[in-house]
């Protein structure tokens, strides 16, 4: 199975251009069965990133856009009436799919992204006091912009805490970016569909060996040093939950499967702590005003717990 996500990798890096270690972030972070919030400024490909990962995994992929004026029932569903049939019926919404774009999260009120908690730890959706399960395979990429704040409802720490990942989308390099130009003014893949790799039978049957990758004792006693240094460091004003170090642990089996291995080392754990970290944690005001960014509190943090040998 690892060879077809070899392929699904290749022909993922070939339309998504630039961004290398975030599609391999991505993936691992769908395989292993989270949720990514993906945050980067506008016009950075964080859309055709999860429309390009969704084609190649040949799943259902649907996209809401969040506004200020979006409901819930926009996102879970309702019921109405049917007049021919003289009952009511359920109107499922985009969120039974495979794959959820959730684009712009933070434009939308608390009420409505809300509606999206259920369905993210619970795999379910309740329209009208009745419950319907969402599909087996199912995972949201939230998309936010750092930049404009003007008509945006931050995310609350709960719902933030859902997420695996917070991946930062930064600018491609020079040659990078050329080439991106290149492939889009010459549209050299103008009418050519995206065949999909796996499906959704495949991708199940992947995260179940996923599950079979080794994590050692050690290496478990890494990760749970890394998560309570977080609850006991000056610097850091709210630690990490219990949470976050299942999303490590999981994570990091998921990237050491895509490597090659059936084991988890340090340095797996290390690779995915950052983005497993960088929203689940709040500086202490002081930090916060000297400037420090999070990234470099984390990697602060990380390089000071003894690798376990």
């Amino acid at each position: 199975m690892r060879k077809h996500l070899l392929t699904l990798l290749e022909k993922y890096e070939e339309r998504v251009l630039g961004q290398s270690i975030t599609l391999r972030l991505l993936l691992s972070a769908v395989l292993s069965g989270g949720h990514v919030l993906l945050e980067g400024v506008p016009g950075t490909g964080k859309t055709q990133m999860v429309k390009t990962l969704a084609s190649l995994l040949g799943g259902d992929f649907r996209r809401i856009q969040f506004t200020p004026d979006l409901l819930p029932s926009d996102i879970t569903g309702s019921m109405i009436y049917n007049m021919k049939e003289g009952s009511f019926e359920t109107l499922k919404g985009p969120i039974f799919t495979n794959v959820l774009l959730a684009d712009e999260i933070n434009r939308t009120p608390a009420k409505t992204q809300a509606a999206l908690l259920e369905a993210m730890e619970e795999k379910q959706v309740t329209i009208q006091g009745k419950t319907y399960p969402l599909p087996d395979v199912f995972f949201v990429v939230a998309t936010q912009n750092p930049i404009e704040f003007e008509g945006t409802y931050p995310l609350p720490e709960a719902q933030q805490d859902r997420f695996l990942f917070k991946l930062l989308i930064d600018f491609p390099s020079f040659n990078e970016e050329k080439d991106i130009l290149k492939q889009i003014i010459e549209k050299s893949f103008a009418g050519k569909s995206i065949s999909s790799i796996l499906d959704m039978e495949m991708f199940s049957t992947i995260q179940r060996e996923i599950e079979q990758v080794t994590l050692g004792d050690g290496v478990i006693d890494y990760v749970m040093q890394i998560v309570r240094k977080t609850r006991e460091t000056e610097s850091i004003r709210f630690g990490a939950s219990t949470r976050a170090g299942i999303s490590i642990g999981k994570a990091a089996q998921a990237w050491a499967y895509l490597e090659g291995r059936d084991y988890v080392t340090p340095d797996d754990v290390k690779i995915v702590a950052k983005p497993s970290l960088r929203h689940r944690i709040q500086l202490s005001p002081h930090v916060e005003l000297e400037g420090t960014a999070v990234d470099q509190i984390i990697e602060e943090l990380v390089g000071a717990i003894p690798i376990p040998r």
